[in-house]
């Protein structure tokens, strides 16, 4: 498909502290020991959206992630990596980067998705309508309890922010109200303009915006030059461009006019399919044309514009990775429900195994578990619903339960880790008991140590 990609991979997010540091940024965060930003950039290429712009905030995160995708995708994608200021902001970051871009359709995509639905099923549903902007839409994940109850739970007591109100037209195609953050809490005003126009409109607070664009470019860039304080896309240029789509100005000089779709090539059999069906079915005049025309019909008096929408089966996954309880979250469906994602990894009895991890006597592993290669465990040891890096030595005795345990970690005899994450090259020595606790990169953590609800980390020097 002839559309240039954004992916806003990010940086060392602070809402994601202490999993991520200079060594590892937030897009190399390890989902089932693969990078978050792995599972974006393969579902790029099953599309066949091959030509990237992998947008990082920060240089020094921009080094590392650089490095990583030339050796993981070499030869595979056509990637640009683009190096912003660190806090600038979605809307930001497409304006630092606006004159790398050139093609008709962009696609924005946030490297932090981890979802099976196919971008080129968001960018032909953009192209069937001639939108200014498709907005790909899917149900609000439910996060189940873990085994050890309350896994996370401060984080998961309330999220108002993760939810939108969003009001769509009867054929469930085009977006006509959205209110998000802050302004969930408010009352929520309809445009009589609008509720005119469509005759009808359902009102949905099940759906999540899952931060995948696709912008016509010429109004995205006019968007984010007079209006330099949009800082977000999410929260003002979406909503903006929502709010305007029946009015003169809100379709701006210049634009050019729609050209011809085109149906391009798609790797997947099932991708294919998907995007042929939408490309086949013509659209028909939408409420936005009736409305651009004088009251005889006979000629357009003003100028109007589509918002789109692209809505996820419920059956598809689609989970953010933003906050540390989607860090678990992700990280067990993974390795269970969503293990499809890893279609391409060996797997055995339900556990999902590098080539050589080695296991001592009467250690258990039970299902929907991941241990990576180079891994050890000594005896008597028990492992449920877990994901363990690579090259972690873990001696005897030791627990570990609805836990991320990542690269190079020693975990000492007698440990018990529950609902927690582990970071690389920690050690934890003899009988230290953590449950729902972070612990940063390379600390260490004293024999004997009983800790719950607690971030530890080095200090920054």
């Amino acid at each position: 498909m002839d559309f240039q990609v954004v992916v806003l991979a990010g940086g060392c997010s602070k809402n994601l502290t202490p999993l991520v540091s200079k060594e590892v940024p937030k897009p190399l965060l390890p989902v089932a020991n693969r990078p978050v930003l792995y599972y974006v950039l393969h579902q790029l290429e099953q599309s066949n959206l091959k030509d990237l712009i992998v947008v990082v905030e920060g240089e020094d995160a921009a080094l590392v992630v650089s490095s990583w995708i030339f050796g993981t995708f070499v030869d595979r994608l056509h990637v640009e990596i683009a190096a912003v200021p660190e806090d600038i902001g979605t809307a930001g970051a497409i304006r630092a980067i606006s004159q790398h871009l050139t093609k008709k359709d962009i696609l924005v995509v946030s490297g932090d998705l981890v979802s099976d639905v196919p971008p080129g099923a968001v960018a032909a549903t953009h192209r069937r309508h001639d939108a200014v902007v498709t907005a790909m839409l899917c149900s609000v994940p439910v996060s189940g309890l873990s085994e050890s109850g309350s896994s996370g739970g401060k984080d998961k007591a309330k999220k108002p922010g993760r939810y939108n109100i969003i009001g769509l037209d009867p054929s469930k195609q085009f977006l006509l109200h959205i209110a998000t953050g802050a302004e969930i809490e408010k009352d929520t005003r309809l445009q009589k303009r609008v509720i005119r126009a469509v005759g009808l409109m359902e009102i949905r607070s099940d759906l999540m915006d899952a931060h995948m664009y696709a912008f016509k470019r010429s109004v995205l860039q006019e968007v984010l030059d007079r209006k330099d304080t949009f800082q977000s896309l999410k929260q003002d240029v979406l909503p903006y461009l929502v709010r305007t789509q029946l009015k003169t100005e809100a379709l701006l000089d210049g634009i050019p006019q729609a050209e011809e779709n085109g149906t391009g090539k798609v790797i997947s059999q099932n991708n294919q399919a998907l995007v042929s069906r939408i490309l086949a079915n013509a659209s028909t005049p939408s409420f936005h044309e009736l409305c651009s025309v004088d009251p005889g019909g006979s000629f357009p008096t003003r100028k109007t514009h589509k918002c789109c929408v692209y809505i996820a089966s419920n059956s598809n996954y689609c989970v953010r990775l933003n906050s540390i309880q989607a860090f678990m979250d992700v990280n067990r469906d993974v390795t269970g429900e969503a293990d499809h994602l890893l279609s391409d990894t060996s797997s055995d009895r339900n556990n999902i195994n590098g080539p050589s991890p080695k296991l001592g006597t009467k250690t258990t592993v039970g299902p929907h578990c991941m241990l990576g290669e180079g891994s050890e465990m000594g005896d008597k040891c028990q492992v449920k619903r877990s994901v363990v890096g690579r090259h972690c030595r873990i001696g005897s005795h030791v627990k570990v339960v609805n836990s991320v345990v990542m690269n190079h970690v020693t975990i000492g005899d007698g440990c018990i880790i529950q609902g927690s994450v582990i970071c690389s090259n920690v050690q934890l020595q003899e009988r230290v008991v953590l449950k729902d606790c972070q612990v940063g990169a390379g600390f260490v953590v004293t024999a004997g140590s009983e800790y719950k609800g607690e971030s530890l980390a080095r200090k920054e020097k």
